[in-house]
């Protein structure tokens, strides 16, 4: 599969999002930005920064690694800014089932956590994160992802086959 230069990938935790963005890395040598490391307080854990910091760290990240990157993550906002750069844009929604399977799977996200015991800590309320994908509102839930895909002029896919977010070698 060939990828554009930009590429925005989002969907909920556990969709394979950095997984994804990983195998583009290895095909086109695009830097990567998880956006969980310009959203949340790298001091204090479950502390969300400002989003107008957030704003520009992503804006510095692009205008810094022009013309190609690859942004991934489940902030619909921050993937929506993108959209002047016209990337493609990946929307992963593997379902609900294999994203709970995924996150159970995880390894230690030592960009996250300083320890996996710390990280399964958390576990309980990822897993509940991950159900609620599909029933809450707002810029981190399906309704508001697939909205934004729907509404997207630009290059884009939508892998929703369980089959095919798998082979792509989603945790």
């Amino acid at each position: 599969m060939q990828f554009s230069q930009k590429v925005a990938i989002v969907g909920n935790s556990g969709s394979g999002k950095s997984t994804l963005a990983e195998k583009i890395h290895s095909q086109t040598g695009a830097p990567i930005l998880q956006l969980d490391n310009i959203t949340w307080d790298r001091k204090q854990i479950q502390k969300r920064r400002e989003i107008s910091d957030s704003l520009d760290a992503l804006k510095q990240f692009t205008d810094s690694h022009s013309p190609s990157w690859i942004v991934e993550g489940c902030y619909g906002e921050l993937i929506e800014s993108l959209f002047s750069l016209r990337p493609m844009l990946i929307f992963l929604d593997p379902g609900e089932a294999v994203c709970l399977k995924h996150c159970q799977n995880r390894g230690w996200e030592r960009h996250k956590y300083p320890s996996k015991d710390e990280q399964d800590k958390y576990l309980p309320f990822l897993l509940s994160w991950v159900s609620e994908y599909y029933r809450r509102e707002g810029p981190m839930s399906y309704q508001f992802h697939r909205a934004l895909y729907d509404r997207y002029s630009g290059p884009k896919i939508l892998f929703d086959d369980v089959a095919l977010v798998e082979a792509l070698g989603a945790r």
